[in-house]
């Protein structure tokens, strides 16, 4: 369990990081950084206002020392590629990519400071198992897990950094794909296991990357996708 600790969550109010901070709100200083606090109430969080494109991340507002960072935004941008426009792919790779770069440059001291610290990101199954019209997002995510193994051996022994690369799960994000039965159900048959991921799943493996637990793990892609990306039935 963890406990104790100071956990910065970018994108901590709707989907996977919601879900992550109500898993550690009880036992952990949780600071949440997200454009929307609306869904954050009753939580025990405290908000700092961020649009990763847009704003400069006021850290003022954290403690000295940071013993985890979890950055969750991301964009879910599924198109044939002939009709993807350059604008596209600078937009996903400006959220999934820059906008990880930029926060964690700004909070790197912090996590310096506490070290051993831990920096979970968010990519995709669709980097590792070529998936159509997933060509902007999987370009993006791809450069982000690129980014967290670099980081990985630069930032090592003080700071470890993983990615969890899920598959489709029940977020506001994936809602579009997900918003009616006939939707659902054959997004839960493309799955080995027969459904799709849950924000709750994906948040747990993150509480435990975040973890002592997970203390000799460092530059890895954990891949949590129903089975989706290595297995055929």
């Amino acid at each position: 369990m963890l406990k104790d600790k100071n956990i910065l969550i970018v994108g901590g109010s709707s989907g996977i990081g919601l879900a992550l901070t109500k898993q550690l709100e009880q036992s952990n200083r949780v600071f949440v950084a997200s454009r929307s606090n609306e869904s954050l109430q009753g939580i025990q969080c405290e908000h700092i206002p961020y649009d990763v494109v847009n704003d400069t991340l006021d850290t003022s507002a954290l403690p000295d020392q940071l013993d985890g960072f979890v950055y969750c935004p991301g964009t879910i941008n599924l198109r044939p590629f002939k009709a993807l426009k350059a604008e596209a792919f600078k937009t996903d790779f400006e959220v999934n990519v820059m906008g990880a770069i930029k926060t964690l440059q700004a909070v790197l001291g912090k996590l310096n400071n506490a070290a051993p610290a831990s920096v979970v990101f968010f990519s995709t199954v669709a980097v590792q198992t070529g998936m159509p019209f997933h060509a902007s997002v999987a370009t993006a995510k791809g450069a982000l897990e690129g980014l967290a193994r670099s980081l990985a051996a630069e930032l090592a022994p003080k700071i470890r950094v993983n990615v969890i690369a899920p598959s489709l799960t029940t977020t506001p994000l994936a809602d579009k794909f997900l918003n009616n039965e006939t939707k659902l159900e054959k997004a839960n048959q493309r799955h080995p296991l027969g459904r799709v991921g849950s924000a709750e799943e994906i948040a747990a493996a993150a509480t435990f990357l975040l973890g002592d637990t997970s203390g000799w793990m460092t530059g890895q892609i954990m891949h949590i996708d129903g089975g989706i990306g290595t297995l055929k039935t």
